[in-house]
């Protein structure tokens, strides 16, 4: 039995997906201003003009990568959220998973070229706030589900703590990236681990 044929939007997903990947690659290789239109659509096995049927410019390329990106860590949010298991076990997984994310995101040096490229272009800077602030906001809700779970009030405002999740996870990454030496996989582990312990240990009941 041949292999069935794609219809035409699966066709143009299927090169849009290509595109992004290979984009990704170069990306993190060569950095975003470096990478060419042309070295992305070669890289994906396309022409220029493969490129400009599916993104406007490398701009909103980048921004559908952040999206992608996001929508993954959602996603593992989630499942975590949506385990049958007591609030216990939840709280040990969502420890493990944020001690581990710097390692883990393959993005991270992605985030870091678009927060440069935001500081020279306003309108993709206003794309980018949008999307962190939606990053943020959905921390928050996170927060304050797992604090009905537990049934306490957080110290410090929901919304605070995803600002300060966020921020610091930024910060792990770039030191364990920049200076693994110093900031090895225990400490960065143990930061985090910190933070959580510190944010979830000083429970006020509701």
């Amino acid at each position: 039995m041949g292999r069935q044929r794609l219809t035409r939007e699966q066709s143009r997903e299927q090169t849009r997906q290509r595109l992004m990947d290979a984009a990704q690659t170069l990306f993190m290789k060569k950095g975003f201003a470096a990478a060419s239109v042309e070295q992305l659509a070669a890289a994906a096995g396309f022409t220029r003009g493969a490129f400009y049927s599916n993104f406007r410019s490398k701009s909103e390329l980048l921004i559908e990568l952040l999206k992608r990106d996001h929508g993954t860590i959602q996603q593992d949010l989630q499942r975590i959220f949506d385990l049958e298991a007591n609030p216990q076990d939840i709280e040990a997984h969502i420890l493990d998973y944020y001690s581990k994310l710097y390692t883990d995101n393959k993005c991270f040096l992605l985030w870091m070229e678009a927060k440069l490229h935001a500081t020279r272009d306003a309108k993709f800077r206003g794309k980018l706030n949008a999307l962190l602030h939606e990053t943020q906001h959905n921390i928050a809700r996170f927060i304050d589900a797992f604090s009905q779970r537990l049934g306490f009030t957080p110290a410090v405002p929901a919304d605070h703590l995803a600002l300060g999740l966020m921020a610091l996870c930024d910060g792990i990454q770039f030191f364990f990236v920049f200076d693994p030496q110093h900031v090895t996989s225990a400490t960065a582990e143990s930061v985090l681990a910190q933070f959580f312990g510190a944010v979830f240990g000083n429970r006020q009941p509701l």
